[in-house]
């Protein structure tokens, strides 16, 4: 993987996708969303880091949630039924019919979807480990299992600084699972200001140009809810990865 806005659709064993060039995430509010994958049952994007999947608690202009940004794109009503957090970039797919939604939301639920993940990280990591830290959303809430494989892609260098590229492969969906873990390992995800010491995050910015989190949802396996079939949708890593893999 590597450049920006790439993306890749595979069904009945066929290329359906197409590569795209995804706008510049400081241009938000007047893009247009990269559409991977849409029939009558399902729409899939490439979710660019920055924007909420759906209203939250705190009011919000519609230009900054995905759903109401896709919806106008494609004048029709969307649903929700898995989600990322607003820093994290990638594949994100929405029902376009209530029956459908409620299989989806199973599959997710029941957690039969696989998921992957790529992030540029902190230090250099093991070639492969797996993290199965039990872990809460909130402190006066219990512990969950939670269990995530990570397998080096490579390691960089930039600047004097050593950083790992990893393909992530998380078994469960907590709450912020695949940050907590890597917090957890002392490989804290580049960007990630809440769980990384913010004075070494501001270091890596200097260094590298990039302020954003680097985790992206590079691709979903998922059965289509009405046909029955196998699908993995996907999408290449986006333009703020480059400092960290080029070359």
């Amino acid at each position: 993987m590597g450049g920006e806005g790439g993306c890749h659709a595979t069904y009945r064993s066929a290329v359906i996708g197409a590569v795209l060039q995804s706008p510049r995430l400081t241009l938000i509010q007047a893009m247009s969303l990269e559409i991977l994958f849409q029939d009558q049952w399902i729409v899939a994007m490439n979710k660019p880091a920055g924007l909420l999947v759906h209203p939250g608690r705190d009011p919000e202009p519609p230009d900054q949630i995905a759903m109401k940004v896709l919806r106008d794109q494609i004048g029709h009503r969307v649903s929700t039924v898995h989600r990322l957090d607003r820093p994290t970039s990638g594949v994100l797919i929405f029902a376009l019919d209530q029956k459908v939604e409620s299989v989806l939301r199973l599959q997710f639920e029941q957690q039969t979807v696989k998921k992957v993940y790529e992030a540029i990280v902190a230090g250099k990591t093991p070639e492969n480990w797996t993290n199965n830290s039990p872990l809460q959303k909130l402190p006066e809430e219990p512990f969950r299992e939670a269990s995530t494989g990570f397998e080096r892609i490579r390691e960089a260098e930039l600047k004097g600084e050593v950083f790992s590229h990893l393909r992530i492969n998380p078994e469960s969906g907590r709450y912020h699972q695949i940050r907590k873990h890597l917090a957890i390992d002392e490989f804290p995800i580049v960007g990630d200001y809440l769980y990384g010491e913010v004075e070494m995050m501001n270091r890596i910015a200097d260094l590298s140009g990039q302020t954003r989190l680097m985790l992206h949802a590079c691709e979903l396996t998922f059965f289509h809810p009405v046909e029955g079939v196998e699908m993995t949708l996907g999408c290449s890593l986006p333009e703020r990865f480059s400092p960290f893999i080029s070359g």
